[in-house]
C-alpha cells in the first residue's frame, strides 16, 4: 500500500513538473518538432517512467536528469536562434523535392523520401497533379510545404537574421556582389544589420535589426 501512495504522488509530481518543463521549452506541435526536440522528449518519458517503475529509487535521480535536459533545450534553443550556422546543423533546411512541376530525385534518394510518401503529402493538400506544383519543400519536421503554379509564389530569403544566403541567391541567378550593391543603394554597408531580405517582384524587401 506504501509503494502505491508513492506511486500515487510521484505522479502527480511528474505530471506538473513535465508539463512546465514542456511550456518552458517553447510551444510546437507535435509535427513541428526537430530531431532535437524530439530526443529530449524521448529522454524525459524515459526517466519519468523509470522514476514510477522502481517507488524505493532515489526520486531526484529521476527529477535532476530532466532539470539538467531543460538547461540543455534552453540553451541550445538560444544558440540557434543567435547562430544560423549552428541552427542549420541542428535542425537541416528544408529539401527541395518538386520545382516547376519536376521532382527531385536525387533530393528524394538523398532524403530517403519515396513517391507514395510525395503523393499521399500531395493528396492530403487537395493537389492531384505534381505538373501545378510550383515548389514543395520537405521541411526538418518531415512535412511537405507546397506552393501551386497559380497561387502567391514562394521568395526565396537572400538574408536571414545578418547570415547571406548564398543556395538562395543561386536559385535565383544572384551573387553576394549583386546582393551587396543593392545594399548600399539602399544606405545599408553591412549586412550584418539585415534581420531579414528577400528578392519580391523584382526588388528587395528589407527588415533591419531593431538592436545588435
Amino acid at each position: 500500500m506504501n509503494d502505491i501512495l508513492i506511486i500515487i504522488i510521484r505522479t502527480f509530481i511528474l505530471y506538473w513538473l513535465i508539463l512546465v518543463i514542456l511550456r518552458l521549452m517553447g510551444k510546437r506541435e507535435v509535427g513541428e518538432l526537430s530531431i532535437f526536440d524530439l530526443v529530449v522528449f524521448l529522454l524525459i518519458a524515459e526517466v519519468g517512467a523509470f522514476a514510477l517503475d522502481d517507488p524505493k529509487s532515489n526520486f531526484l535521480h529521476a527529477v535532476l536528469p530532466m532539470i539538467i535536459l531543460l538547461i540543455i533545450q534552453i540553451t541550445v534553443s538560444y544558440i540557434s536562434m543567435k547562430n544560423k550556422k549552428f541552427r542549420d546543423v541542428m535542425e537541416s533546411q528544408p529539401s527541395i523535392i518538386v520545382k516547376d512541376g519536376i521532382i527531385n530525385e536525387k533530393e528524394m534518394r538523398k532524403q530517403r523520401y519515396n513517391l507514395d510518401d510525395l503523393l499521399q503529402q500531395l493528396r492530403e493538400q487537395q493537389i492531384g497533379s505534381i505538373q501545378s506544383v510550383n515548389y514543395a519543400f520537405l521541411e526538418p519536421s518531415g512535412n511537405l510545404s507546397i506552393f501551386k503554379k497559380d497561387s502567391e509564389q514562394f521568395v526565396f530569403p537572400l538574408i536571414l537574421d545578418g547570415d547571406i544566403q548564398d543556395n538562395h541567391l543561386q536559385r535565383i541567378g544572384k551573387d553576394k556582389k549583386w546582393l551587396k550593391e543593392q545594399l548600399k543603394e539602399q544606405l545599408i554597408d553591412d549586412e550584418k544589420k539585415v534581420f531579414y531580405c528577400s528578392y519580391e517582384n523584382d526588388s528587395l524587401f528589407i527588415q533591419l535589426k531593431t538592436s545588435s
